[in-house]
């Protein structure tokens, strides 16, 4: 062995020891270990680098925002709501649900872009049965890898083995060659997932959030304030009496004792993917227009007598009530808000009347419900007096929302108005951004562009279409942790080739095993093959493999197809690190994995799939 070989092993395994401890974040290890390679001569300023230019970081990058998008639009919601209905709230059944749904898509994606479309719908899933999303994450990351052993296309060493086969003049492999064994795979892989992760990784921390976030939800504070329950949709008639004047001549306080929180009109918009309802606060200039829906707060007779007298249609109110039980679209979007607002004991605004604070006319704010003493007044507000100790419910653009927060002596907002504006989803956005995730498959599919390439057509897309409102935004969806990890890493696998220690472990293990049968020696091309994928990425283990398990069964004179097979399905199953592939490194932070638990669940799966992989093998594809 080489001194520059030595050298590499050496640090090599000692950055294996620091991921396993946990005590040094692990992006800070990868970069730590590139620097010392450098150091050491064994590798040159631009390879150490090159990990960061590799197009599979790019790709992780991109399919962040793409992942980004699709959260932020609801889709996430909306889908893992469907998968919430077919498995219902058991773990079991969700676990099962989700590895197959992922491994369908695997067949036929990259396993990156899989669990990139999946991950948003996955955690989102995750929080609506009240499960730690980290019971779902690494069998996602896992259950991805499983369906890329199904097709030609599912993984790049399958496309590998085709190639050496083909240009042997040994078998020509079509697109479904790989499923029979593919499918036998999926099974004991998902069983084995299952039950593992079901009896080992941690079931704490369910949201993952919880401990930190001292504001109420948006949800939360409407439930609290009981605002469905007050709440009536008003139509406007082309007949009314009340059309183009402005609300301050309506004198709706005084004279029907009810308060208007917002107005929806329809918009010039035609396309469905932009929207066509527009929504804004009522304020005293507010013009009313015909076929304008009117949010009214009020008893239900006084809204009554309101909409007779001016020639007006009351819309279904249970209708509204069933909706607001599940959401708060009506209450707040990505332009309007809600938030409670607190009075600190020397604010100017103790012991004034409501309609004395300016607070609409200075911000365009309204005052939806007071909460004092454990009791909620919601009609008459105007006339009531603030007093110590009270908390204000209030509607109005976030960004005034963010204006009166400013007003510290005076008032305390609860919350971030601006972070609170960004979790709302733009729910009207989430067919576009479906589209976009589409048309992102279908060009990976096609194989039109680099995979690369398509990946970031549609995070572009996902911006420019407004799916994300910003780039700031579109930046904090990626997980820059899990970049900096792969990116420090790919270079420890360049070293690895480039001292000579992948060609000197494979030479030697074929040299060891041949005289033994082939039974063992494709157990050992199987193992080492799995051991290596480890720490060089799989296409460059099935490349460096491919060739040397096609020689090793010609001069046996044994079919090589199972020992090629095994070189692809042994370096497309990786789970035992959380940097050996996209996958692993992408669920590793969101579902707050250690390297240990890695080890704990991936390494058994991945060890007794390869036992029975050897076993089944030859039935398929006999010696």
């Amino acid at each position: 062995m080489s001194t520059d070989m030595i050298i590499t092993l050496t640090i090599l395994v000692i950055a294996a020891g620091l991921f396993m401890s946990g005590k040094i974040r692990s992006d800070l290890v990868a970069i730590c270990a590139l620097i010392l390679l450098v150091l050491f001569d064994i590798l040159k300023p631009a390879e150490a680098l090159s990990g960061f230019a590799n197009s599979v970081v790019i790709m992780m990058v991109g399919l962040f925002i793409v992942g980004g998008g699709i959260f932020h639009t609801g889709l996430a919601k909306k889908v893992s709501g469907q998968l919430l209905k077919m498995s219902g709230k058991s773990e079991t059944k969700l676990l099962i649900t989700v590895m197959l749904a992922t491994s369908f898509i695997g067949a036929f994606v990259s396993n990156t872009g899989t669990v990139a479309v999946m991950l948003p719908i996955v955690v989102s899933l995750a929080m609506s049965a009240d499960v730690n999303p980290g019971k779902l994450l690494m069998p996602l990351a896992f259950a991805s890898s499983l369906g890329g052993t199904l097709t030609l296309i599912g993984t790049p060493p399958n496309m590998v083995i085709r190639e050496t086969l083909s240009n042997a003049g040994v078998a020509e492999l079509s697109f479904f060659s790989f499923s029979p064994i593919g499918i036998v795979c999926l099974v004991i892989g998902t069983v084995l997932i299952v039950l593992l992760s079901k009896y080992v990784l941690p079931s704490n921390n369910k949201s993952g959030a919880g401990k930190k976030e001292k504001s109420r939800t948006l949800k939360e504070l409407a439930a609290q304030y009981s605002l469905s329950q007050n709440l009536y949709r008003v139509q406007v008639t082309e007949h009314s009496p009340i059309l183009s004047k402005q609300l301050q001549e309506l004198q709706m306080t005084d004279r029907y004792c009810i308060s208007l929180s917002e107005i929806r009109r329809k918009t010039s918009h035609k396309n469905p993917f932009f929207k066509t309802i527009s929504q804004e606060v009522a304020g005293p200039k507010t013009v009313i227009e015909a076929d304008d829906i009117l949010y009214v707060n009020g008893t239900f007779e006084n809204v009554e007598r309101f909409a007779q007298e001016n020639q007006l249609e009351i819309m279904d109110h249970q209708a509204i009530e069933r909706v607001a039980d599940q959401s708060t679209e009506h209450f707040a979007s990505a332009e309007i808000g809600i938030a409670e607002v607190l009075f600190p004991p020397s604010s100017r605004h103790i012991n004034q009347l409501i309609k004395q604070t300016g607070f609409r006319e200075r911000f365009n704010i309204n005052i939806l419900g007071i909460q004092r003493k454990g009791e909620y007044v919601l009609h008459q507000l105007k006339d009531e007096k603030i007093r110590f100790g009270d908390a204000l419910l209030v509607q109005g653009a976030w960004s005034n929302i963010a204006r009166l927060s400013q007003e510290q002596e005076d008032v305390v907002v609860v919350g971030q108005p601006l972070e609170a504006a960004a979790s709302v989803p733009i729910n009207h956005k989430a067919p576009l951004a479906g589209a976009i995730m589409i048309l992102m498959v279908v060009l990976m599919i096609l194989d039109i562009f680099p995979a690369v390439i398509s990946v970031l057509i549609a995070a572009v897309l996902m911006v420019a279409t407004g799916c994300l409102r910003s780039m700031e935004e579109a930046y904090k969806t990626i997980n820059w942790e899990s970049i900096v990890l792969i990116g420090g890493m790919i270079p420890m696998s360049i070293a690895i080739e480039n001292t000579g220690a992948a060609e000197l472990l494979s030479t030697n293990l074929v040299n060891s095993l041949g005289s033994m049968g082939p039974l063992v020696l494709l157990a050992g091309i199987y193992f080492a093959t799995s051991t290596l994928t480890l720490f060089i990425s799989n296409t460059a283990c099935a490349v460096l493999f491919a060739p040397i398990a096609l020689s090793a069964a010609l001069q046996m004179g044994v079919s090589p197809i199972p020992y090629l097979f095994a070189v692809s399905l042994a370096a497309s199953i990786c789970f035992a690190v959380p940097f050996s592939t996209p996958p692993n490194a992408l669920v590793m932070t969101a579902g707050k994995y250690t390297f240990m638990d890695f080890i704990k669940v991936g390494l058994p799966v991945q060890i007794l799939l390869g036992v029975a992989m050897v076993a089944l093998l030859p039935v398929f594809f006999p010696f």
